[in-house]
């Protein structure tokens, strides 16, 4: 039986159970008196557990010891003598065979492929039934164990309150363990990075070439300076020039001057743009924005204007940040309280000059941590830079020269076939891991700022 449908199966004998549980606790519920301490449904979601969690967990399991046995059951057949030993495409061919067995793939390179697929789709039936019947009969087992737990004095509700705090725990620790794994990786390669380049020319080196590198001095060729300048310019000035003022002027007019209705639609249309997936902003700004920017500049005398300007890919990327903006900006201007608005109207101030000189003011820790906030979102955009920016690491203040950025090179050392143990290749990690602290460094302050806003007005 196929995964899917054995993981259908087993989820449907989880829906028998809660049924059956629940009828019989309605039962034994009916004309008593008594007060119970779990409700029908918690004695049908304890069986359904019971039943579908068990044989999920060795599905689990299963799945990542299969193949290794499948494997071994082939390589126990007569046809697989005439393998190579390990190391000489055996394991390509083993591939291949899997590919043929599994239908998906239709023809191999190696003829002893073809030969192994028979064997590899009778090992892989074989050891699909055995799990179908190990999970059924963990199903049927589990099932009938907790059902004959359902009784009038049995608390269910505390078993399965339980099972419901282990399993958030375990997402919590996977989402721990994820972030901890993710760190301890880029900590690891940026430490063997560093053993070779010193990190004081990574750092402030000025140069920035990874297709030539001297092996005598690697480090003269990966100053990433020009990267920390280019993702600065781009994503923390030309984005900012966008997105603030759209973004604190859409939030005074929703929160301000709009009606009711008028904001009941605005607000989400608006956060829409959070919603739209970042490679429509980069087709949006390679096909669209980059043409028209080295159209304006060529009309304005700039003859050498590139396609790929830090314009181009700024100005997309700062629409994409509106939302943040403006959300954030609407919430701080919402929370400021109405008696200090109502009493700088009634001093005879203006609305513009109320606005001005007493909302702004108080609602600036919540705007300056959206902006924040804002900020490392477009520092590490990836697929706007991408699609639009250049690949020319430069040190320029012209928007309308090419320029690039961490992310974009990121992309570009870790395409292709790369050998892990060059510094060109180990140089993204150490690019990642820089731009991981700086993110985390403006979130940790735009949180503080926020946390400090939040504490005056709630």
């Amino acid at each position: 039986m196929s995964p899917i449908a054995l993981l259908f199966l087993v989820l449907g004998l989880g829906l028998i159970g809660w049924l059956t549980a629940r009828v019989r606790a309605t039962r034994f519920r009916a004309g008593s008196t008594v007060r119970f301490s779990s409700l029908p449904s918690h004695h049908g979601w304890y069986v359904a557990l019971w039943t579908a969690i068990p044989p999920l967990v060795f599905l689990v399991v299963w799945s990542m010891t299969a193949p290794a046995l499948v494997t071994d059951a082939v390589l126990a057949t007569p046809a697989a003598i005439q393998l190579p030993p390990p190391g000489f495409d055996r394991a390509s061919i083993l591939s291949e065979a899997r590919s043929l067995a599994e239908g998906r793939s239709f023809g191999a390179f190696h003829g002893l492929a073809r030969t192994l697929a028979p064997s590899y789709a009778a090992a892989q039936s074989r050891y699909d039934w055995i799990a179908t019947a190990a999970a059924l009969l963990l199903a049927f087992a589990g099932g009938a164990f907790a059902f004959t737990r359902v009784k009038p004095g049995f608390g269910a509700r505390t078993q399965v309150e339980r099972v419901v705090m282990l399993m958030l725990l375990g997402a919590s620790l996977i989402a721990i363990l994820t972030t901890v794994g993710i760190v301890a990786s880029l900590l690891y390669e940026s430490a063997r990075f560093f053993s070779v380049v010193p990190i004081t020319d990574f750092l402030f080196g000025t140069h920035w070439s990874p297709q030539v590198i001297d092996a005598r001095d690697p480090g003269a060729s990966l100053g990433a300076v020009p990267l920390f300048w280019g993702t600065f310019f781009i994503g923390a000035v030309i984005a900012m020039i966008v997105a603030i003022p759209f973004g604190l002027m859409s939030a005074i007019y929703l929160t301000q001057y709009a009606a009711p209705n008028t904001r009941k639609w605005m607000k989400p249309i608006l956060e829409v743009l959070a919603g739209v997936p970042t490679v429509v902003y980069g087709y949006f700004a390679a096909l669209t924005v980059a043409p028209a920017v080295r159209d304006l500049a060529v009309s304005v005398g700039i003859s050498w204007a590139s396609s790929e300007s830090a314009l181009a890919a700024g100005l997309v990327m700062g629409i994409m940040i509106i939302p943040f903006v403006s959300s954030m900006a609407d919430d701080s201007i919402a929370a400021v309280p109405s008696s200090m608005r109502d009493g700088s109207l009634a001093m005879g101030a203006t609305s513009s000059e109320t606005i001005r000189r007493v909302l702004l003011p108080a609602a600036l820790p919540g705007v300056v941590g959206g902006v924040l906030l804002a900020v490392s979102r477009a520092i590490g955009e990836t697929m706007i830079v991408v699609m639009a920016a250049s690949g020319v690491a430069t040190l320029t203040l012209n928007p309308f020269a090419s320029t690039t950025t961490v992310t974009k090179q990121i992309v570009d050392l870790l395409t292709g076939e790369a050998e892990f143990d060059s510094p060109k290749t180990l140089a993204a990690f150490a690019l990642g891991l820089t731009l991981f602290v700086v993110t985390l460094l403006l979130n940790i302050v735009a949180l503080r700022v926020v946390k400090r806003y939040r504490e005056a007005y709630e």
